[in-house]
Parts: structure tokens; C-alpha cells; sequence
């Protein structure tokens, strides 16, 4: 008996069963209840050489992260790498340039290494063509919805990116700021920036703002790309009162930018972020965000995994749950 059979016995997730086996806290009584009973009658003994059997045993995960910069999937890498300690498979991680080819990567791997799985952090439907997305792998991407894609072997796990983006420019407009610069990323490409700068557009449309292309810049998810964005930004000699990026480390890129500048945070200048990363809510000034709840997203991409791998399921696509957090970077204006 497995950690999984457990799992599909007991009626709860692989997760769960491994917090139990590793005596966590965070489990609730009657779910330790019933799985130990389970382990009990089964006389299951967890496997105390795991990391060894790994090595001769292929159980071998592979998580694949497109962005080095992103705050964001730092905490998730962590938290699945977590998880996944805590079970009979391995995992191994990739990172790769935003602007890498995620296919041609993604297929030398399942040529050379055979894995069980792969998980995506970030991506976009132009990485999971169906001309180049032939991989027979089980695949969770995370932090991007693949629910239109069509794609049997591909589930997802992401927020509404969309209505995240028109929340937080909401928030702006309701604080008084009516000429908002976005520092996105290349619509052409980012399926992120192309829903987060559709939830700009909305909330524009909303209440009744006209959009001014001179108002975008495009930049990488990444401190000096931001930086130089939010330089163009202020070079145009446009009228800004507040800047919506589309990652909180582009909005810490574009900060420096502006005190650099001679100007103050938010008092000339109002400036929002995306993700609410840790380092967003300990920045000064406090950074106002869309908060990703990285370990709920981070458990559920694994579960989804496990349960292709192991129980056979078919792919299956999450939204969940984001919040908005307050800060000190929007000043209120008349």
C-alpha cells in the first residue's frame, strides 16, 4: 500500500495523508482519525529510506519554471518542493528564461529523463500549441489557466487574472486616479499580461475613462526592466498620477525609477503591484497588490498531479480565490 491508496481509501488528498504520516499539525482531528485507521488495519509502515529508493526507483517529478525574477514563483517552488519531500517521488527543477522555448525544452526532457509528471510555473497557450504540445506526460501548469486549451493531459491552477487586474485598477479610480500608466509585459506573448491588461481595459470601460496608448509601457517581468518602462514613462512629459504594474517586482522597478526622478511615492505618484509577494508587504512604501495565495495554489497543483499519475483522472482547471491588499503606496486624490 501506497500514500495513495491511502488517499483514494480514506477519501482525502495525498497531501493530507503525508501531513498525517509526518505527524503535521495542520490536519484536522477526524482526518487523522480516519487515516490512521487506515494504516492501522493495513499495517502500512512509511518508508523511512525514501530519498534512497528514489534513487533506484523512478518516481521522478519535473517542475519546470519559465521567469527568474518572479517573487511569486519563488515561494511556490519552495512550498511544492515541500510537499513533494514528503512523499515516495522525487523532483527535479528547471529554470528557464521568460523568453525560452518551453516546448523544445519540455520534449528533451520527456526524451531523456522519462518523468511521471511535470509541473509549469508560468507559460503561455503559445509554449502549449497543439503543433508542438504533444507530450503524453500528466502536466499541471500553475498560474495560468489552460481551461480553453483543450488539452487531455493538461490541467491548471490559477487565479482570474482578468478580474484581478480590473479590481486593482478599480481600487485606483475609486482613490481619485483617473491617469493610470500600466507597465505590462509583451501582449504578444504573456497570456498574464494580455488578461491583466483586459481587466485595465475593463475597469476603464467601467467608468468611462478612455484608454491612451501612450499610457503602456512594456517591460520584463524584472526590477531594471521596469525601471527603464517607468523611465520612458515620465520622458513622455504626460500628465501621471498613478502607475498599475502588472507584478510587484516591476512596481519595486518602477519606484526607484521614480524617486530617482526626484519624486515621491505616492505623493506625486501612486503605484500598485501583482502577486503580493513578501517582499511587497515589508517594501517601503507597503506595495498594494493582488495577493496569489502561493501554498494553496502550490497543494493543489500537486494533488491534480497525483491524481492524473496515480488514480488516472482526466486534466481538471481551478481558479482560485484572490485578495486584494491595502498598503501605503495609492495616496487618495481629489
Amino acid at each position: 500500500m501506497t500514500i495513495v491508496d491511502i488517499a483514494k481509501e480514506s477519501g482525502y488528498s495525498v497531501t493530507t495523508v503525508s501531513r498525517v504520516l509526518n505527524n503535521r499539525q495542520d490536519v484536522s482531528p477526524a482526518a487523522k482519525e480516519t487515516i490512521m485507521k487506515i494504516v492501522e488495519a493495513h499495517n502500512f509502515v512509511p518508508n523511512t529510506n525514501a530519498k534512497r529508493l528514489k534513487q533506484t526507483i523512478s518516481r521522478n517529478i519535473y517542475l519546470l519554471v519559465k521567469g527568474t525574477s518572479n517573487m511569486l514563483f519563488a515561494n511556490i517552488v519552495e512550498e511544492i518542493q515541500s510537499i513533494i519531500d514528503r512523499t515516495d517521488y522525487s523532483l527535479s527543477i528547471t529554470y528557464l528564461d521568460e523568453d525560452s522555448n518551453l516546448s523544445s525544452v519540455t520534449d528533451r526532457i520527456c526524451r531523456e529523463r522519462k518523468p511521471l509528471g511535470i509541473i509549469f510555473l508560468g507559460g503561455s497557450r503559445v509554449d502549449f500549441s497543439e503543433d508542438t504540445f504533444s507530450f503524453k506526460v500528466p502536466c499541471v501548469i500553475v498560474t495560468t489557466s489552460a481551461e480553453n486549451w483543450s488539452m487531455e493531459e493538461l490541467s491548471s491552477v490559477a487565479i482570474d487574472d482578468e478580474k484581478a487586474g480590473e479590481t486593482i485598477v478599480d481600487y485606483l479610480i475609486e482613490h481619485g486616479h483617473t491617469k493610470i500608466a500600466e507597465i505590462g509585459a509583451n501582449l504578444e506573448l504573456s497570456q498574464t499580461a494580455i488578461l491583466r491588461h483586459n481587466g485595465y481595459l475593463n475597469s476603464f470601460k467601467k467608468h468611462g475613462i478612455t484608454p491612451d496608448e501612450r499610457y503602456y509601457e512594456r517591460a520584463r517581468f524584472s526590477y531594471d526592466s521596469a525601471y527603464r518602462a517607468m523611465k520612458k514613462l515620465l520622458e513622455k512629459n504626460i500628465e501621471i498620477t498613478a502607475v498599475y504594474a502588472i507584478s510587484d517586482v516591476m512596481a519595486i522597478g518602477a519606484i526607484r525609477a521614480i524617486l530617482d526622478k526626484g519624486l515621491r511615492v505616492p505623493e506625486d505618484i501612486s503605484i500598485t503591484g501583482f502577486d503580493g509577494s513578501t517582499l511587497a508587504e515589508y517594501y517601503n512604501p507597503k506595495i498594494v497588490s493582488i495577493r496569489q495565495p502561493h501554498k494553496d495554489m502550490a497543494a493543489r497543483s500537486v494533488e491534480l498531479l497525483f491524481s492524473m499519475i496515480d488514480l488516472h483522472k482526466g486534466s481538471c482547471h481551478e481558479i482560485i480565490p484572490f485578495e486584494l491588499t491595502e498598503g501605503e503606496s495609492v495616496a487618495r486624490i481629489d
